[in-house]
């Protein structure tokens, strides 16, 4: 096929991908039926920003929230930090994993296989927050990135779950699109089956509307399953500099919705717990 400019070229490819979401979701979006009375959310957080999840304490009081926040680099941890997350533990949050340096674990296991994965991505940041007094059982993969052969060391190191991520819309030659409405993203929504490879839906800025998350909220109410998401940075208007997170009033959103649908709130190593 020929193009006659390169804007009908990337329509061309918007088109294609589009068919190919349309493609999976008629063939892998029929409803999970899940435990009934055990509709919920599990939310979790990602990354180092340990300050700015502190100060949403009033949020997740407000709300009787609880949530996971998985923690990278906690090499660099410092007292009050670990003093902040000993608070956030102790009022029912849990403290997850999110890799030594953040790297990419396909390309770790390539270089150094199973040994040198576990000894530059896991072990040491393991150390570290065992030396803090957390015993991290989540683990969140850094960037999405990972394959069967690292999800077997994960589970063979003692992790009990481990989220990828979702993503509602995507972006091809600078058009975003959506993927498909996160209502229809089956694998967001935990079904309590003992799954230990999940998917959380991103909710950083521009992924998921107002509208949407609570589409996905009553889903999970009616289904008896438990919706995923995820975000990064808390963030009160506009992204700067270079920000990556999800707006906080977003999030009062979600919980206030998922209050009034009377969700349960899910930490991560709760969910493969839950007969």
């Amino acid at each position: 096929m020929k193009y006659p400019d390169e804007r009908s070229k990337a329509f061309a490819g918007i088109f294609l991908l589009l068919l190919s979401a349309i493609a999976a979701g008629i063939c892998g979006c029929g409803p999970k039926s899940g435990k009934p009375g055990a509709g919920g959310i599990a939310i979790s957080f990602d990354d180092h920003f340990i300050k700015e999840w502190y100060e949403l304490r009033p949020l997740f009081q407000k709300y009787n929230a609880k949530v996971t926040f998985f923690i990278t680099c906690p090499d660099s941890l410092n007292a009050e930090e670990v003093a902040m997350l000993k608070e956030l533990e102790k009022e029912g949050h849990e403290i997850g994993f999110h890799g030594t340096v953040h790297a990419k674990s396909t390309e770790l296991m390539a270089a150094g296989g199973p040994k040198g994965y576990i000894e530059s991505e896991i072990e040491p940041g393991l150390r570290y927050m065992n030396a803090a007094g957390f015993q991290p059982t989540s683990y969140a993969h850094p960037g999405g990135n990972h394959n069967d052969r690292v999800d077997s060391v994960l589970l063979a190191k003692g992790f009990t779950i481990l989220r990828d991520v979702a993503i509602s819309r995507r972006k091809y030659n600078g058009f975003q699109f959506y993927a498909w409405p996160p209502r229809w993203m089956n694998t967001i929504f935990y079904p309590f089956e003992a799954e230990q490879k999940v998917d959380a839906l991103i909710i950083d800025m521009d992924e998921v509307a107002e509208e949407e998350i609570t589409e996905a909220i009553q889903k999970a109410k009616e289904t008896g399953t438990a919706l995923m998401v995820f975000g990064h940075e808390p963030l009160y208007g506009a992204p700067q500099n270079g920000e990556y997170g999800f707006n906080v009033s977003f999030l009062a959103v979600t919980l206030r919705e998922a209050q009034k649908q009377g969700l349960r709130f899910y930490t991560m190593s709760e969910l493969p717990k839950i007969r």
